[in-house]
């Protein structure tokens, strides 16, 4: 697969840029430079546009606040303004409404993506390369196995807020109800399902994974795949989805619903809500990731809760899966050098304000893994101590990238998830049709390296 041809297979070319050409096409027609200057200036005097699903209006307190400050600061000291717009969850990771605006020529000039729609918006030539705003000590702050999945051809796209492992959490409440303590904790996947089972009442599930479709239950779903050797493509780019770790995958998570012990519906904003489905004694063990942390911290402080890692399958090795959020500059926006100055300046810089600033928003915004070495550093105990202490120690060693994956390739193992999980399907059967599906899909993809 080539890395230097771009392929559009979701956003096309013409919806994705229509905004971007339009502007191209009034430059050449009104006398070049000196109409550039004069959209510059109507550019820093109309504030850049940037859509997130953290503030205003988020759900908890400290990522509000840190979001507003970042954008406060800047503003301060810079003669382009930006302005947060705040998206749902609803609207932005499981609905269309970002995709959406980008086809309609409208996209936001800086937003956030994960690895896993990293191709969607890369492919679709939206991307602004903010390699030049990085100098070369900053870039190497970044651990490769976090920055990578963000770059093609050496050149960086989004700048990583954040590291985000999964894990499962349990309510010590639940646990004591049953006899069950921090002994008991399952360390297989046949010792999840006896403790669930367990812990199930006409009240309550014993264990909880996400089963609405989206990016993020294929994320969630990866580390069980992973766990028994399995891979959705070979190194030479075709499909190995049609394996024996795809089916026990598939049948594990199929399993815990058939067996009565995991719900078909999640209640909340989805499987990362902590608090609609944990803390309020729907579940009494949920696989979330370390974001987990600062909800109950924010919304349920007195709720006792423990986490443990995902449990393996029979000969298999101990795997999770570190996702995390990046900033990304529009490239057809109204003034993408300062939204590319803005990325850098937030998250990659070599000033202390911006290693400061990765370590608040991983310690106090929200509770995450650094993606800088020096943010890891800066933020001192808290990476040693507590909750976010366990998850440095004992969860975090195990993690793998996020893939970035084209929309088709997330589509296809999405339905084979649904397909079995809630469908009822056969694993083996699923498995083998996906894997089909991928190959065919596989062998015509010109976009950047999946990774």
């Amino acid at each position: 697969m080539s890395d230097k041809k771009k392929a559009f297979p979701t956003l096309t070319r013409r919806g994705l840029l229509k905004g971007g050409a339009a502007v191209a096409g009034g430059i050449v027609g009104l006398g070049g430079f000196p109409y550039i200057n004069r959209l510059a200036v109507r550019a820093q005097e109309t504030p850049l546009k940037f859509w997130q699903f953290y503030a205003p209006g988020g759900p908890v307190a400290s990522q509000v606040e840190w979001f507003e400050k970042t954008v406060a600061d800047w503003n301060d000291s810079h003669p382009q303004k930006i302005e947060l717009e705040f998206i749902p969850n609803s609207e932005y990771i499981s609905g269309p409404k970002l995709a959406t605006a980008f086809a309609s020529g409208e996209g936001p000039d800086i937003f956030i993506i994960s690895p896993g729609d990293f191709l969607r918006y890369y492919n679709g030539g939206v991307l602004k390369d903010l390699t030049p705003f990085i100098d070369e000590a900053t870039r190497a702050d970044f651990p490769e196995s976090v920055i990578a999945n963000r770059m093609v051809d050496g050149k960086v796209f989004g700048i990583p807020m954040e590291v985000e492992p999964m894990a499962m959490y349990y309510s010590v409440k639940a646990f004591e109800e049953a006899g069950l303590n921090e002994n008991d904790v399952p360390k297989t996947w046949e010792e999840l399902l006896e403790v669930a089972k367990k812990l199930t009442t006409p009240e309550r599930f014993g264990v909880m994974f996400e089963t609405q479709p989206g990016y993020y239950q294929n994320f969630t779903w990866y580390p069980f795949l992973w766990q028994g050797g399995g891979e959705f493509q070979t190194a030479d780019g075709k499909s190995s989805f049609d394996s024996p770790a795809t089916v026990q995958a598939l049948k594990f998570w199929q399993d815990a619903i058939n067996s009565g012990v995991a719900p078909r519906q999640i209640m909340g904003a989805g499987g990362h809500d902590t608090i609609a489905n944990l803390a309020s004694g729907y579940v009494a063990m949920q696989n979330v990731g370390i974001w987990g942390i600062s909800q109950l911290q924010s919304n349920a402080k007195d709720f006792q809760y423990g986490v443990f890692r995902l449990p393996t399958p029979p000969n298999g090795k101990y795997v999770t899966v570190g996702g995390g959020w990046a900033f990304v500059a529009n490239a057809k926006g109204r003034n993408s050098d300062a939204a590319g100055e803005f990325c850098a300046w937030a998250l990659a810089s070599k000033e202390q304000g911006s290693i400061d600033r990765v370590a608040t928003w991983c310690t106090k915004g929200k509770s995450d893994m650094p993606p800088r070495n020096s943010a890891l550093k800066a933020g001192g105990e808290a990476f040693s101590s507590g909750m976010i202490g366990t998850f440095a120690k004992e969860i975090h060693p195990g993690t793998r990238a996020e893939p970035r994956v084209p929309p088709e390739v997330y589509k296809i193992i999405s339905d084979a998830i649904q397909q079995t999980q809630l469908g009822g399907a056969d694993p083996q059967a699923t498995a083998t049709a996906a894997s089909q599906q991928l190959d065919a899909f596989l062998s015509s993809y010109q976009g950047a390296p999946i990774l």
